[in-house]
């Protein structure tokens, strides 16, 4: 398992705690300095089976510097693929990646049903 995170983000220093307190084993992977790729992101999309549109960091300085929220209508996934993997802070955080699950961002309950 992957946890992908931010490590000045309190939701991800919650998320990681929490999984060490499960006794949960898993590699970190810091989303700044090793950014997801577009093709990762489009096979964790597709397993997923969530909307692109979740992958976003819609409360982050660059999501709305780009005015993202309003562009991401008429943009192609490839090309939301694109953006997303020029810079990991666009990228909702954290990330659990398992072999046949991805939990995006931290809720007790939906790790609880899925990890524990």
């Amino acid at each position: 398992m992957t946890f992908i995170y931010y490590p000045k983000c309190t939701t991800c220093m919650k998320a990681k705690k929490w999984l060490d307190d499960h006794h949960i084993d898993y590699i970190e992977r810091h989303i700044k300095e090793e950014n997801p790729s577009a093709i990762e992101l489009q096979t964790w999309h597709r397993q997923s089976g969530l909307p692109l549109k979740k992958f976003f960091n819609t409360s982050g300085l660059l999501y709305k510097s780009l005015q993202l929220k309003d562009k991401l209508p008429s943009m192609t996934d490839d090309e939301m693929y694109t953006i997303l993997a020029s810079d990991g802070m666009l990228v909702k955080r954290p990330l659990i990646i398992t072999q046949n699950k991805i939990l995006i961002g931290f809720k007790e309950k939906e790790w609880e049903g899925n990890l524990l």
